[in-house]
């Protein structure tokens, strides 16, 4: 069972999502938070498979809330899946850097939310292609963009490099094995590799490791997508 921690600040909006997650099988809402402040709090309760976490809140916002989160060793492993309103969000580039795995606008529909924390809680691919992908590409424009992983380094084998690019290009394992025509098992373990070598922690970070070594190139600019998935 995934367990997944709702932080908005407005009520009706908490309540959809936890309603919505509750309907799942496979998945259960262990509560809800109105404030930055509330989710870190609950976080360390409650140890969430998945926090839902909205950017603007009052007093602690989604952006801090995700970074204490994820540097506290207690919560470190819990995903944080940040909802927003517009596709492109100047707070987003921060949450990247506060250790989101991933990102969905709150018009996603409910199956692709659904399919999103699922995701998210496997650590299995990156999420909303035509929102992700974008931010990604603007984040790595971006001179202050501080605390990204390591560039691949010298001991990185011409498979996981070649992994790396696919990873990139926003395949999840499955489809890197398949178009390696390798194992589930064998893509797994290669994506394990650059995770420790790159001192990546997430698929998320990986993406914005093979911008920076010039293995994925960033896409014509286009204009907006609302697109989930």
């Amino acid at each position: 069972m995934i367990r997944v921690l709702v932080a908005d600040d407005q009520t009706l909006v908490r309540g959809s999502f936890s309603l919505l997650v509750d309907s799942a099988p496979d998945l259960t809402a262990v509560g809800e938070a109105a404030t930055g402040d509330e989710a870190v709090e609950l976080a360390g309760r409650e140890r969430p498979d998945v926090i839902l976490m909205d950017i603007r809140m009052p007093g602690l916002d989604g952006i801090e809330a995700t970074r204490r989160i994820t540097a506290d060793p207690a919560t470190s492993g819990v995903r944080v899946l940040i909802l927003t309103t517009f596709d492109i969000d100047e707070y987003v580039f921060a949450a990247l850097h506060a250790g989101a795995s991933g990102f969905l606008l709150k018009d996603t529909r409910p199956t692709d939310l659904l399919a999103a924390i699922r995701v998210v809680a496997a650590g299995d691919a990156l999420l909303a292609p035509g929102v992700t992908r974008r931010l990604i590409e603007e984040f790595t424009r971006r001179p202050e963009a501080g605390s990204r992983p390591r560039a691949a380094p010298a001991d990185t084998t011409e498979r996981e490099r070649e992994v790396l690019t696919l990873v990139g290009l926003g395949m999840s394992n499955t489809e890197i094995a398949a178009h390696l025509h390798v194992s589930l098992s064998t893509a797994k373990t290669h994506v394990g590799r650059l995770l420790m070598k790159l001192g990546a922690r997430d698929r998320a970070q990986l993406v914005i490791a093979a911008y920076d070594a010039g293995l994925v190139r960033p896409a014509p600019a286009a204009g907006p997508r609302h697109t989930g998935g």
